[in-house]
């Protein structure tokens, strides 16, 4: 979903990001207010509606953040680890590790983000009605005006039941409470939010023929963006429902390549790198684990030297993120691998290398269970699932 994101400061410990296609946003919002600045308050110059427009963009997108902070603050207390809160091109997300426990925590963490542009709306709207009595500036009364138009517009698109919007989740709780499936809740709030995100690009489609490009553009963007994670969602679902609480010994390649220390960098890649084509061997003495020897680690050595230098000089030896044992859950090895960028982890009992564990070993598990039994509630099959971390709340 992110590109290039930065970390900007924490909220009651939440650390709040922001990526980079926020600034295309950015940049068209503060155009299209400055613009209306302009439109309302005759005489203003042109750096005087752009600063206008920028203050103005940037109280909204605290309002977006102070809506996902609603969503994140109910996930934390029902013991849902947080790994953010991200602004980007749409909006905002929070980023929650897991789905809830209870269709009842579901409606709670779902309701929590409109109440909060619900009550943002509101205040702007008592602060609005004060500054047209009152001898307020003007520019504040009229960035008032957008502000709690913009968060009513939020609070409304946030409420259609399109998952995995707000309305979604709502929806998708109490369908999980009526029929006591959480997958199956999730299947046909996806197909919904399927819906809404076609109808979005059809009108985009019909705005760009009138003539409405950017416009039509920027909705069928929108829809684009909510199809992929609707579908998204649902296989979250499956995924967590599959692996949850299966052991990793269950899916470890119990066999694998291993290197010796000694071994110099020009032969292991010589005869392990090309070989067997991996980036990544672990390093065994009499099964003993003793570190990982990566391609990466090559850097560090200059091509002329390598057959100088063993693997034992290059290897890493702090082993503690890629280590875990064989009775360990395989969907926090999934985690794992996701948070990390890891492709495989290695698997360890009393400092001993017993297995090895692979994110392509997971996906071809998850697929195929998939392919032969298919929906236990009778819904089609997933595609093959891609990689997720979280759960979003937009």
């Amino acid at each position: 979903m992110f590109t290039t994101r930065w970390r900007l400061f924490r909220i009651l410990g939440i650390p709040i990001n922001i990526d980079l296609s926020w600034v295309i946003i950015l940049l068209l919002l503060t155009w299209t207010l400055a613009f209306g600045f302009a439109q309302s308050i005759p005489g203003l110059t042109r750096a005087e509606s752009w600063g206008l427009g920028l203050v103005t963009a940037l109280g909204f997108f605290l309002c977006i953040v102070l809506h996902e902070l609603g969503h994140a603050v109910v996930a934390r207390k029902v013991g849902i680890p947080m790994r953010g809160i991200t602004l980007f091109m749409f909006g905002g997300v929070a980023e929650m590790v897991g789905e809830p426990p209870s269709a009842g925590r579901e409606f709670g963490m779902a309701i929590a983000g409109p109440l909060v542009s619900a009550l943002l709306a509101l205040l702007f709207v008592i602060l609005a009605i004060v500054a047209s009595v009152g001898e307020w500036p003007v520019e504040l009364a009229v960035m008032l005006e957008y502000l709690w138009m913009i968060n009513v517009a939020v609070l409304v698109f946030n409420l259609v039941p399109a998952f995995p919007l707000d309305g979604g989740r709502v929806l998708r709780a109490i369908l999980w409470g009526t029929m006591g499936s959480l997958r199956r809740a999730t299947y046909w709030c996806s197909i919904i939010g399927k819906g809404f995100a076609w109808f979005l690009i059809f009108l985009g489609i019909l705005d760009i023929m009138s003539g409405l490009v950017v416009p039509g553009i920027w909705l069928a963007l929108i829809g684009l963006f909510l199809n992929n994670a609707a579908q998204a969602g649902y296989e979250q679902v499956l995924i967590r429902q599959i692996l949850q609480g299966e052991p990793v010994s269950r899916f470890m390649n119990r066999d694998p390549i291993v290197v010796h220390p000694s071994l110099s960098l020009l032969d292991w890649v010589e005869e392990y790198v090309y070989r067997y084509h991996h980036k990544a061997f672990p390093v065994v003495v009499v099964g003993r684990l003793e570190g990982l020897i990566s391609t990466r680690h090559l850097a560090n050595f200059p091509r002329e030297e390598w057959e100088m230098h063993t693997v034992a000089e290059a290897m890493q030896t702090n082993l503690d993120n890629i280590t875990l044992a064989p009775d360990a859950d395989a969907l926090s090895a999934l985690e794992r691998m996701q948070g990390q960028g890891a492709e495989r982890l290695l698997v360890t009992e009393n400092g001993r290398l017993v297995g090895l564990i692979s994110l392509r070993d997971l996906l071809a598990f998850l697929h195929l269970k998939l392919e032969l039994e298919g929906d236990e509630d009778n819904s089609p099959p997933a595609s093959p699932p891609s990689r997720h971390e979280t759960s979003v709340h937009s």
